[in-house]
């Protein structure tokens, strides 16, 4: 195709500031448009008369997962059209999709028409593995990796702040901005179009940007390629988890860095078969391995876990604050009616505090992980914001008996418990889950189980945590919802006692016949390599 052709041959010794900047670019428009929903989704199901004010919150949850449900059903497709017609079409097509999925969400007359928008945004989108396999095309120096997966995490946490303001801001223009939006005009018709319309026209940008100055990665569609090199390609687009929540973004597994890490090192182990007089050496995984460990199994467990119930709390946020207010003087005397209601805030508030949390959260991956990370080490950290979750959710209810004075003070100190602890969790599960992987060779399957677990998790969250919302309201106990997600965090704490890291050293035992690397329990993270080689009465050890 002639948008898969390069311009001229780029230099692969420099790291690729101006290629990963344009995907960047392209990057950071998705999550905008994803994330814009979130402030007024309950609002839009009111709107639209589907449902009482007390299932509002179920149908919202649906409105929010079709899009993950959909992406989950075809990124493999996408993934591997990719693989035969070049990246830049499949990420410009999924930008067109989303954009697609904007406007009909935007004008659509009814709940059903914009669920079937979202579900149109998912089914055409599978950027997230297209756009993971052109970071790892175009970064052929290992010393460069770093930076480079850096960046699209980051381009991600900068859409999450910037979506929902644009959500929370411009939604009902013709309510909070009469004189520029008058009442009998389109606006009022259609009161979210245009929180849509911008994140449409910033897609729009994005895809004129890809076109124009991004480059096709595909390592056979160079200029240099033949028609050969595309019959026996190798080119993969891999599989990558769902990200747990807005404040994640996907990563691939079989990646050797990700977001503010280093390289993490895994061993592999292989056989070695040697002929008799020490040549003709051949390498080859052990067929025989089992992939699915139970330190493998257990980890993605609790990585699901963790994923549903920190996509209750995005899901739940918006909804809790825009809930009508109780009194909070009435309600240290109506206990436990005193936990019923939300916080009485407007949409517009609503996406500010959703942007200022994006913030909040760039700040904590950007510095304050590093820093942690050094302090406890990987394990002890993994610990601490695993038995820690529990309390981000039990403690947002009680924000509706604060007084007003108080209230901001409280919501952005639970923001910040949240995200200190959901910001540490994401990445600390991937590099936990890399180092149980028996080989590297079998990331791929692991990556995929990862995959499917977290997209099956993230799918039921929101519309789980909506009933429950629900029944809350029907029994005045909105704190329901959030002592679920709580009570499921317990269960993702307790399962501690079952995880243990697989902090793998390698032995090497050499046979004239084979040469098996098997791995060993050690502290160190340095290999350590032990040959021993005997025939008859000879024996040398190195």
């Amino acid at each position: 195709m002639f948008l898969t052709q390069a311009r001229t041959p780029r230099d692969t010794t420099k790291f690729p500031t101006a290629q990963l900047f344009v995907l960047a670019l392209v990057r950071v428009a998705e999550p905008i448009a994803l994330t814009s929903l979130f402030p007024y989704a309950w609002k839009l199901v009111l709107h639209y008369n589907v449902t009482n004010e007390a299932n509002a919150a179920f149908y919202a949850g649906i409105l929010i997962s079709a899009f993950a449900l959909a992406e989950a059903c075809t990124s493999m497709y996408w993934g591997g059209l990719s693989d035969r017609i070049g990246r830049k079409p499949v990420l410009l097509l999924g930008c067109a999709g989303t954009l697609l999925s904007l406007l009909v969400v935007g004008f659509a007359p009814n709940f059903w028409i914009a669920l079937l928008g979202r579900a149109l945004g998912g089914v055409l989108n599978g950027n997230i593995g297209v756009i993971q396999t052109m970071v790892g095309e175009l970064v052929t120096k290992p010393e460069h990796e770093p930076r480079a997966y850096a960046v699209m995490p980051f381009a991600w946490s900068v859409g999450t702040i910037v979506g929902p303001s644009i959500g929370g801001y411009f939604a009902d223009p013709s309510k909070n901005f009469p004189s520029l939006f008058p009442p009998s005009g389109i606006f009022s018709v259609f009161p979210y179009l245009l929180p849509n319309l911008i994140c449409a026209l910033m897609l729009f940008g994005s895809i004129i940007a890809g076109y124009l100055f991004l480059e096709e990665t595909h390592p056979d569609m160079q200029p240099w390629s033949t028609p050969a090199d595309l019959d026996h390609t190798t080119a993969e687009t891999p599989l990558l988890p769902t990200a747990g929540a807005t404040a994640h973004a996907a990563a691939n597994l079989a990646t050797e860095s990700y977001g503010t890490f280093d390289a993490i090192d895994v061993q592999k182990e292989e056989t070695w078969h040697i002929k008799s007089d020490g040549r003709s050496l051949s390498v080859s995984s052990d067929p025989n391995k089992i992939i699915f460990t139970k330190s493998v199994v257990m980890l993605v467990t609790a990585l699901g876990i963790f994923t549903y119930h920190s996509m209750t709390y995005d899901h739940l946020l918006p909804i809790f604050f825009q809930d009508t207010r109780v009194d909070y003087m009435s309600a240290f005397r109506t206990f436990p009616c005193s936990l019923a209601g939300g916080l009485g805030l407007t949409t517009q508030q609503v996406g500010i505090i959703m942007s200022f949390n994006g913030i909040i959260a760039l700040f904590i991956q950007a510095v304050v992980f590093p820093i942690m990370a050094a302090w406890l080490g990987v394990w002890r950290l993994f610990i601490l914001v695993i038995v820690g979750h529990p309390v981000v959710y039990f403690v947002v209810p009680y924000l509706a008996m604060l007084p007003q004075s108080l209230l901001y003070s409280g919501i952005y100190t639970c923001l910040t418990i949240r995200n200190f602890f959901s910001i540490l969790a994401y990445p600390l599960f991937l590099i936990l889950i890399k180092e149980a992987s028996p080989s590297p060779a079998q990331l791929g399957k692991i990556n995929g189980l990862a995959a499917s677990t977290g997209a099956a998790c993230r799918t039921i969250a929101s519309p789980i945590a909506g009933l429950l919302y629900g029944i809350g309201v029907q029994m005045n106990l909105t704190a329901l919802a959030w002592w679920a997600s709580t009570l499921v965090a317990i269960i993702g704490a307790l399962q501690i006692a079952f995880l243990k890291r697989q902090n793998k050293n390698t032995t090497l035992v050499r046979t004239p016949a084979t040469c098996r690397l098997i791995p060993t329990e050690e502290p160190s993270r340095s290999v350590v390599v032990r040959i021993s080689i005997k025939e008859a009465d000879d024996h040398l050890d190195v």
